[in-house]
């Protein structure tokens, strides 16, 4: 975060949402975005265009590193077909529990959950991805997943 504060990120981000321009943050580029961060025990502010709290996973196995499925909600732009397909993740941070308050003019945010590990239910549960009208992000590197990720890229660059 501080160097993204240092060539003034936050604004450049804010100004880009604000003019309705496309903004996708992959991996730490999805967690800056949320409010804050807790790293180490330092409490980090973030750009705070969602709500939230990125903190460590709770795993057995940290970092969590591989391919997994998500939980693609109906609706979807980036997802739209490959909603089944497996990504590639690698972190050790997350954010673990997100409530977002919308108001009958607001619209919701698609969010995209993944869980640790291989067995359904046992892992820790994270958000995934989120599609927010401009402002799109991943968890997980699309850039490193094949053609699931190859397909997510072009569903991206296609709604621009």
């Amino acid at each position: 975060m501080a160097g993204l504060l240092g060539v003034k990120g936050p604004e450049i981000i804010g100004r880009r949402l604000a003019g309705g321009r496309p903004v996708l943050g992959i991996c730490v580029g999805m967690q800056v975005l949320f409010a804050t961060g807790v790293e180490h025990g330092v409490t980090t502010e973030g750009c705070d265009e969602w709500p939230g709290v990125v903190e460590r996973l709770q795993a057995p196995v940290v970092p969590h590193m591989g391919w997994n499925t998500v939980e693609v909600p109906p609706g979807t732009v980036l997802f739209d077909g490959v909603e089944s397909e497996r990504f590639y993740f690698v972190h050790s941070y997350g954010v673990r529990d997100w409530t977002l308050v919308t108001n009958d003019r607001t619209e919701a945010p698609t969010v995209v959950w993944a869980e640790t590990g291989s067995v359904p239910g046992a892992g820790d549960r994270f958000v995934a991805a989120v599609e927010n009208g401009p402002l799109s992000a991943t968890q997980f590197h699309p850039e490193k997943s094949g053609d699931a990720g190859a397909r997510l890229l072009r569903n991206w660059v296609g709604s621009l």
